[in-house]
């Protein structure tokens, strides 16, 4: 009894890890995305690709198929705004579980005076 409460544990643990690496995977993609995007002559369209491959670098194919990105303005500033939908997983990776909705954004170097 004690031995598979023991196994039950450590599996919840390995869940858990995991479920935290694939959000820490799709956090910083985003922002990495948001960084490219935001260099002079890139724009939207090429953070949404960057940010796809740095995800699919990682993490199996259907956890990039969420990713959008677009200019926003931020009090006055034009910035990119790159926005990533994916399902946290509960069982391995599979993806089923609660939506997860990360965004992040960079300063538009072409907005800047």
């Amino acid at each position: 009894m004690v031995g598979a409460l023991v196994i039950l544990i450590f599996v919840a643990l390995i869940q858990l890890s995991l479920a935290l690496y694939v959000r820490n995977i799709l956090m910083d993609s985003a922002a990495e995305g948001a960084r490219h995007g935001a260099v002079a002559g890139a724009g939207p369209e090429d953070a949404a690709n960057r940010t796809r491959y740095l995800i699919s670098l990682a993490l199996p194919e259907h956890f990039a198929s969420g990713v959008s990105a677009r200019e926003v303005s931020r009090d006055g500033i034009r910035a990119v705004r790159v926005e990533v939908r994916a399902h946290l997983p509960v069982v391995a990776l599979t993806g089923v579980g609660p939506a997860l909705t990360l965004s992040a954004h960079a300063i538009d170097e072409d907005g800047l005076p």
